[in-house]
């Protein structure tokens, strides 16, 4: 079972924050999806294009090739690449103000972004079997 990473000391009500995000429903999500989940917790997966210096920000590709931008509370204290699972808020601007991430090892058996894609198509147009809410 993977556990999320957080970073940092969290003030009480980041606690509240970040257990409300935890506690709810969230979809799994690709760039395009974005503008349907502003200001809902989100699970997005993509591959880590770039890094900024500050590190309280990161690029993430998706299935499709499409581009979302990720933002952080606190600074990375470890470097970041491959495939990356981040569950957020979206917000107004379409970034995805991350509460945790997770990185997922590609070792052995490379992660195929393409196909994870074409799973959460399947998802998002079988709501009835696959319910968010």
């Amino acid at each position: 079972m993977f556990l999320p990473r957080t970073r940092g000391k969290k003030t009480h009500s980041q606690q509240r924050n970040m257990s409300g995000v935890f506690e709810s429903p969230k979809p799994r999500i690709n760039a395009s999806m974005l503008s349907q989940h502003v200001n809902r917790p989100v699970c997005l997966t993509g591959r880590v294009e770039k890094v900024h210096p500050s590190g309280k920000s990161f690029t993430l590709t998706d299935g499709e090739g499409k581009t979302v931008s990720v933002e952080l509370n606190d600074p990375l204290d470890e470097e970041l690449s491959g495939i990356v699972e981040v569950v957020g808020m979206v917000s107004n601007k379409g970034a995805v103000m991350a509460t945790a991430y997770t990185a997922l090892r590609e070792e052995k058996i490379p992660f195929d972004l393409e196909l994870y894609n074409e799973a959460l198509k399947v998802v998002h147009d079988f709501p009835q079997y696959y319910p968010f809410q």
